[in-house]
């Protein structure tokens, strides 16, 4: 087969200049790939900067309690190796991250800022619980990261006491606690500010249709979380010199979308408080529902449409084996249960295949950021108070002070380390519906283009940008990231 070596010095006055990163099912990892195969299968893809689309916000993952625990098991090397991989200039970057208000799955136990029942003006509110993992993870974080990142809370519930079943699990917030409840968001902002980390914004309950009674959860009609902002957190923020805050509603499967976005921006009063729509991933395993996303980018076309949770779940991490990673082993949370009209939303399949169909099928549906769960998690997948186990792209084994760093980090950072804040994702056509691909020119001017070929068949690409086009090809079953510098 004939090889193409691609290098910096270009001859060519017409051949565009462009560099590599694949990371692939034979093992490439982000690799900066020079020597090409011709492939028997030809793409073109048209790159058009003139027709842009949404702005990038970013992309990321969550800081939680369990991962900021097990880092603190970790010996300090493999600390610092595993913040630095996520955070620095030279390792993915983060750009857009999420953390829990109060206890969640992924926390050690229950617990609660506001512990003192009745306690409406929250006299003993306080983050204590976060001072011993949470924060210092997060302010590593921010000393490594020379770009900075945004952050944004997510509330799982309320306290007990403020719920009409006075449970941790399901139940709503009482209406005679709104008020308390919108301040405690203004007395997160100062406690965390109080800490040196600045808070970009919020979700206003995570999964507000439930999970089906099993973890910390808090239920909200449309019309009651649209009527808490509105009339109740908005206002409080905006009082309390946090109008700039940023305000995401929903934060849940994109199914219920239409519905959703239809009361939060049911008129100019209510959406003034919403910046914008959260989104999770798990309706199905591999279909990421872009009707659904034009929908909701259509109804509210200048606010965020953000990815704000998504992991390969109901799954016991797999310990260093690459392949299984490009493997359709993986089940999900749906496969047991779902009824049988839903069973094929459900099936097994490749946690990177998952990951890379749903980023890019969202990049080119409107959604602006991207968020991972956990960073973090350890062999069994947790720790997790309700055994709700689940894989992190970095699974540790902090009995031996191992790391294992799953393809699901390298395909993450395909994204994050080359679509930066700010980015603009611009059109592009496409010759093979089988090839995804998505493009994006970021602030320096420089061209982030993404392809995921998922089978098992090598393609030959020709890209071209105005004038110029280059030939080049993708491995079965791979990921690559394309830069094209600035002119």
């Amino acid at each position: 087969m004939a090889v193409a070596i691609l290098t910096g010095c270009n001859k060519n006055a017409n051949r565009l200049n462009i560099e590599v990163y694949e990371t692939s099912a034979k093992g490439n990892k982000l690799t900066k790939i020079n020597q090409f195969k011709k492939a028997d299968s030809l793409v073109t893809i048209k790159l058009n900067p003139a027709q842009e689309f949404q702005k990038i916000t970013g992309f990321g993952g969550a800081f939680t309690e369990s991962s900021a625990y097990l880092l603190n098991k970790l010996s300090k090397p493999n600390r610092d190796t595993i913040l630095e991989a996520y955070f620095a200039k030279n390792g993915a970057n983060y750009s857009l991250t999420r953390t829990h208000m109060n206890s969640c799955d992924f926390s050690l136990s229950n617990y609660s800022y506001t512990p003192i029942e009745d306690d409406k003006n929250l006299e003993y509110f306080s983050i204590n619980e976060d001072k011993a993992d949470l924060i210092p993870m997060i302010k590593d974080a921010l000393t490594i990261s020379e770009d900075g990142f945004k952050i944004f809370g997510s509330p799982w519930t309320a306290a007990p006491w403020m719920k009409d079943n006075n449970h941790w699990v399901g139940g709503k917030l009482l209406p005679k606690y709104y008020d308390t409840w919108a301040l405690f968001f203004s007395k997160y902002i100062d406690a965390y500010k109080a800490e040196g980390i600045d808070i970009w914004g919020f979700t206003v309950e995570n999964e507000p249709h439930g999970n089906g009674n099993n973890w910390e959860s808090m239920h909200f009609t449309p019309k009651e979380m649209t009527d808490f902002v509105q009339f109740h957190l908005g206002p409080k923020l905006e009082a309390d010199g946090h109008g700039d805050k940023i305000i995401l509603g929903y934060d849940q499967n994109r199914e219920g979308l239409k519905e959703w976005v239809d009361e939060m921006f049911r008129d100019e009063a209510s959406s003034k408080y919403f910046h914008g729509t959260a989104i999770h991933w798990y309706e199905s395993t591999y279909d990421y529902f872009p009707e659904a996303l034009q929908y909701a980018h259509n109804k509210a076309p200048d606010k965020y449409l953000i990815e704000t949770e998504g992991c390969i779940d109901a799954q016991v991490p797999v310990w260093k084996d690459d392949a299984w990673y490009w493997k359709k082993e993986a089940t999900d949370w749906g496969y047991d249960w779902a009824p049988e009209d839903q069973k094929h939303l459900h099936p097994k399949y490749a946690p990177v295949n998952r990951y890379a169909r749903d980023i890019i099928g969202c990049l080119n549906n409107w959604v602006d950021g991207w968020v991972d769960w956990n960073m973090v998690l350890d062999r069994q997948g947790g720790p997790n108070w309700f055994e709700n186990w689940c894989i992190a792209p970095v699974i540790v084994d902090p009995d031996k002070d191992e790391v294992y760093f799953t393809p699901l980090f390298h395909t993450m950072a395909h994204f994050s380390k080359y679509i930066r804040p700010e980015a603009k994702v611009i059109g592009l056509e496409n010759s093979d519906d089988k090839l995804m691909a998505t493009a994006a020119v970021n602030p320096d001017g420089t061209i982030a283009v993404v392809l995921f070929n998922e089978f098992e068949t090598p393609k030959t690409i020709n890209l071209s940008l105005n004038d110029k086009n280059v030939e080049f090809s993708i491995d079965a079953k791979a990921i690559q990231t394309i830069v094209i510098p600035k002119d």
